[in-house]
C-alpha cells in the first residue's frame, strides 16, 4: 500500500535518487531541504513515514528528530536516519533520538525500500499491503476484501480503512480524536461523532459472522479492537 513519506535532504542528487526510486515502489514523496521546512509540513499533515538526513542547513535532523519525539501529535511517526557517518556512536545517538532505522550513505536504492517496508509493518502497519487475520477474521489490503467464517463481507472504503487500522493496533484504545487523525487524516475537519456512525456501520458489516463483538467500546476513552470478548459490549 503507497505510504506518503516526507524526504528532509538537502543534496539535491541524492534527494533526486531517492525521490525516484520510491515513487517508482509506490509510494508519495514529499521533497524538503531543511528541518524548519520539514516542521512546516509536518504542521499541516502527517506523513506516514520521515527519511531524515542527519546533516541539514540550520537544525540538524537530530535536533529535529527529538522534537517530533517529544510532541505528542508527531511522537508516532517513523523515522529512518540518512546519514554518511558510520560510526557505531552515531548510529548509538540517531538511534537514542528515537529514529527507527539508520541507514548509511551510499546505500542501494533497493535495500532503502526494503528497510521503509520493515519500519512500517512494524510501526505503521497499516499503510502495507500485508495481509492480516485475527480470530478467523481476513483482511487483504491489495484485494480490498474481508472475509470470515467462509463468508465475504461487504465493507465502505471508510469501515475498511477504520478496521484496518483497528486490526493492525489490536487491544490498543484509541479515541475517536486518534482515529479520526489515524483513519479519516490529520487536519481533516471531521466531527468526532462521525467516527461513532462509522463504528456502528462496522459492526453491522461483521455481525453476519460474530466478529461485531470484537469492536469494543471503552466507555469515557474510544475504541479497540479484542479477542476478548467484553461482557459490556
Amino acid at each position: 500500500m503507497p505510504a506518503n513519506i516526507l524526504l528532509v535532504e538537502d543534496e539535491p542528487a541524492i534527494q533526486e535518487l531517492i525521490a525516484v526510486n520510491l515513487t517508482r515502489a509506490g509510494h508519495h514523496v514529499l521533497r524538503v531541504s531543511d528541518a524548519e521546512t520539514a516542521q512546516r509540513v509536518v504542521k499541516d499533515a502527517l506523513p506516514d513515514l520521515i527519511l531524515l538526513d542527519w546533516m541539514l542547513p540550520g537544525m540538524s535532523g537530530v535536533e529535529f528528530a527529538r522534537k517530533l519525539r517529544g510532541d505528542d501529535r508527531t511522537r508516532a511517526i517513523p523515522i529512518i536516519m540518512l546519514t554518511a557517518r558510520g560510526e557505531e556512536q552515531d548510529k548509538v545517538t540517531g538511534l537514542e533520538t528515537g529514529a527507527d532505522d539508520y541507514v548509511t550513505k551510499p546505500f542501494s536504492p533497493r535495500e532503502l525500500v526494503a528497510r521503509i517496508k520493515a519500519v512500517l509493518r512494524r510501526r505503521s502497519p497499516q499503510v502495507t499491503e500485508d495481509p492480516v487475520e485475527s480470530g478467523g477474521l481476513k483482511l487483504d489490503p491489495t484485494t480490498h476484501r474481508v472475509s470470515a467464517e467462509g463468508l465475504v463481507l461487504a465493507l465502505g472504503p471508510t469501515e475498511f480503512r477504520l478496521l484496518h487500522f483497528l486490526m493492525t493496533h489490536p487491544e490498543r484504545v484509541h479515541s475517536r480524536t486518534q482515529l479520526l487523525d489515524q483513519v479519516w487524516g490529520d487536519h481533516v475537519f471531521v466531527e468526532e461523532r462521525t467516527v461513532d456512525v462509522h463504528i456502528r456501520r462496522l459492526r453491522s458489516a461483521l455481525e453476519a459472522s460474530g466478529h461485531d463483538r470484537m469492536i469494543q467500546t471503552v466507555r469515557g476513552s474510544g475504541y479497540r479492537f479484542s479477542l476478548q470478548v467484553d461482557a459490556a459490549n
